[in-house]
């Protein structure tokens, strides 16, 4: 998945190259990673965004692209739960921050600024909107 993490990696094609079931690869996964398998490759796709967003000029769509998304809007929504802020902020960011200061090694920057998905991006999008829903709005049951 690291090396073609632009490509969809779904659990039965990963059972299927480990010779497992699919169940039986999805606990392993998540047993020996920490997280389930889609949550990585999330992970390593938000990573190689960040690094092409920093280091190229591309356009945010061919990003998208590049990096395994088939829609600039759902690459955009997601990069913004995962991050915090959207891929041109994260570009403008980025690289005001590199402006003029010493290279350090792109290893260290991917450690540093891995994205936390403990949370599913899913969980986290319900939650938030429960939290916004007014206490008078909702219904009391007796």
């Amino acid at each position: 998945m690291d090396a073609a993490s632009h490509e969809d990696w779904p659990v039965r094609r990963l059972a299927r190259i480990s010779g497992v079931s699919e169940a039986h690869f999805a606990r392993a996964y998540k047993e020996a990673f920490g997280v389930p398998p889609h949550r990585y490759l999330l992970t390593r796709r938000i990573e190689r965004a960040v690094a092409l967003l920093r280091d190229t000029e591309l356009p945010i769509t061919e990003i998208a692209f590049r990096t395994g998304w088939n829609s600039l809007g759902t690459f955009g929504r997601t990069f913004r739960d995962i991050t915090g802020e959207t891929p041109g902020e994260r570009r403008t960011r980025e690289q005001a921050a590199t402006h003029g200061v010493g290279r350090v090694p792109a290893c260290y920057l991917a450690a540093g600024h891995r994205p936390d998905l403990v949370t599913a991006v899913s969980e986290k999008r319900r939650r938030e909107t429960a939290d916004s829903i007014p206490a008078s709005t909702a219904t009391e049951v007796p």
